[in-house]
């Protein structure tokens, strides 16, 4: 599998925004299965956001975060806006296994290709 690699991470104050980028080390993700987890200090893996034809946002960040596709550039981007401290953890990159966004995603067993991450801090 051709690695993932996650960008646009950093800091940034409570109420502001980021947009973090997911890009295949070689080629592109059009038409792949991608997902958005996000793991913090102490807690469990947390599902974000999960794009094949649809898209599919959990409670908990729906109306903050978006998840899109950029298939001139062959990435996929998620639009984090009103940031919150709770919002603080890596950020994580995956590939699916399979054409669709199962129905169990947000478990994390659908993908066989994960990122590095890449660190959001929400601080004032």
């Amino acid at each position: 599998q051709v690695p993932l690699v996650e960008s646009g991470g950093g800091w940034v104050q409570p109420g502001g925004s980021l947009r973090l980028t997911c890009a295949a080390s070689r080629g592109t993700l059009n038409r792949e299965v991608i997902a958005w987890f996000r793991q913090a200090p102490r807690k469990e893996r947390e599902p974000i956001s999960c794009i094949s034809a649809s898209t599919f946002v959990p409670n908990t960040v729906k109306g903050r975060f978006t998840i899109s596709r950029d298939n001139l550039r062959g990435t996929v981007h998620l639009q984090m806006n009103n940031l919150m401290p709770d919002d603080t953890a890596v950020y994580i990159c995956a590939r699916g296994n399979g054409p669709v966004c199962a129905a169990n995603w947000g478990e994390g067993t659908a993908f066989n290709s994960w990122g590095q991450g890449t660190q959001v801090t929400v601080s004032s």
